[in-house]
């Protein structure tokens, strides 16, 4: 049997595991083993006496893969990051941040909503974990929509649908993880997803506006507060932009010349910073434990999806189904950008049975290579490419588009992690109000979506300055 042949059937099987409720990283690992072993003995043409040979090989192969990629120093980005975000709760800092937004922006048509989505965003911004911001926000802004007569559907919806920027918003966890899988620069990614995540939230307030304004008695206008009043309640948001820029800034040098540190290092220094802070607002001990705690769990969680992917992904390069999934999207009769929007599509669709980090892990490794091909190849220039950008540009626009993707996963039915957050969170509410009231924002990722598609510079500007 051709090793192409017994990929696709390794893959049929390990997707029917998922479907039927194994975890991505079991699945994804055992998939990885036997296909590994079925290749090895095939090339002895399955003789009984090499099936020994075969099992010892490609444990070994398997054994090496995953010490060899998550040793890689890029992925240390991913637990300092989750820190940021539990300890700027257990500083207060969200709780300030909400108010801050309050203050400022709740006198507008569905003003609370509107605060709650540029809440999220603001702290997706020291947050790399999209179900940790939900969890935090639904315990805080729902029950304030709920008291001026927000319906709860919607009130939960606001927080599910925010609570997906922190896959954009650098530090994000996932544009790390994308940045690993095809070996791209982890610093331009987090830049890249910058404005695409500030322009994801603007659609988002864009959306409610409009609703309260079409909807009679929708999300009423929150007013009475002074300019002392709003003045009053920036310090305690402030340090929030502090770590922003301690992040972005050694990422991206503004004044020109060498960036000032690296990602790693500016993730570093912005835990620490939070830690001050967190101290100096009275966090102790049992909170700190808590934060410790919680960023294991969520750190454990994704690296062991990662090393259950990473023996499946050595399976895929044995059996050659990258390039043999290459050369059948480029050998397509149709236009490389009408191929690209099948290829999102078929995001929404899998997005629906299985988890955003999962997902990009699994999926990656074989489009990845199909869209590099579709745009002219790893290094074409921008003016022979297809999508009229370099192939190191492309990867990062790609890059945001697939995490743009895997945010709207957060929110679909059925896996749709970020409303079942949410709902666990409040006792009043099911995982299909939750759903019922993200719907909307359905809408709001497809504008925005197709509007990354057609104008990349909204994905580019940045990374194209650093690198300028």
């Amino acid at each position: 049997m051709e090793p192409i042949t017994i990929g696709l059937i390794v893959s049929g099987i390990m997707l029917v595991m998922v479907v039927l409720g194994m975890r991505v990283a079991f699945a994804a690992g055992l998939a990885g083993m036997i296909g590994l072993i079925w290749i090895f003995w095939a090339k002895k043409n399955y003789g009984i006496d090499d099936f020994g040979w075969a099992l010892t090989v490609a444990t070994k192969t398997a054994g090496q893969v995953p010490h060899s990629k998550v040793t890689t120093q890029a992925l240390s980005l991913i637990p300092t990051f989750i820190l940021i975000g539990y300890l700027a709760y257990y500083a207060g800092l969200t709780q300030a941040l909400f108010e801050a937004a309050k203050r400022w922006i709740a006198w507008v048509p569905g003003g609370l909503a509107v605060s709650t989505i540029f809440a999220t965003a603001g702290f997706a911004a020291v947050s790399g974990a999209s179900v940790a911001t939900a969890a935090v926000f639904a315990r805080i802004a729902i029950p304030e929509m709920l008291k001026i007569g927000y319906d709860k559907k919607f009130a939960a919806g606001v927080v599910a649908a925010g609570g997906t920027l922190a896959s954009l918003i650098p530090p994000s966890a996932i544009l790390v993880i994308y940045a690993i899988i095809v070996e791209q620069d982890v610093g331009k990614l987090l830049l890249a997803g910058f404005l695409p995540g500030v322009f994801s939230a603007l659609v988002y307030a864009a959306l409610i506006i409009g609703m309260a304004v079409t909807i009679k008695g929708f999300g009423p206008p929150v007013k009475g507060f002074t300019w002392k009043q709003r003045f009053e309640c920036l310090p305690a948001a402030l340090p929030i932009l502090f770590v922003v820029a301690t992040i972005i800034l050694f990422v991206y040098n503004p004044f020109g010349g060498d960036a000032w540190g690296t990602p790693t290092e500016g993730g570093a220094i912005g835990a620490f910073v939070v830690f001050l802070i967190a101290l100096w607002r009275g966090m102790r001990w049992p909170q700190l434990k808590d934060a410790l705690l919680e960023t294991a769990k969520l750190s454990v969680m994704i690296f062991t999806i990662i090393w259950g992917v990473l023996i499946y992904v050595r399976f895929l390069g044995f059996a050659d189904l990258p390039g043999a999934f290459s050369d059948w999207i480029t050998g397509l009769e149709q236009s490389p950008m009408l191929t690209l929007v099948f290829i999102l599509l078929a995001y929404a669709v899998l997005g629906m049975f299985m988890d955003a980090i999962g997902m990009l892990l699994l999926t990656l490794p074989v489009v990845y290579p199909a869209v590099m091909a579709l745009n002219g190849g790893e290094f074409v220039s921008a003016a022979d490419s297809a999508f009229g950008m370099s192939g190191p540009m492309c990867a990062i626009w790609f890059g945001i588009l697939v995490v743009k993707m895997a945010e709207f996963c957060l929110i679909t039915p059925p896996i749709g992690l970020n409303c079942f957050v949410v709902a666990g969170v409040r006792d009043d509410l099911t995982v299909q109000d939750v759903f019922k009231g993200v719907t909307p924002f359905f809408i709001a990722d497809a504008i925005t979506i197709a509007l990354l598609v057609a104008f990349p510079m909204i994905v580019l500007w940045l990374p194209m300055q650093a690198v300028g």
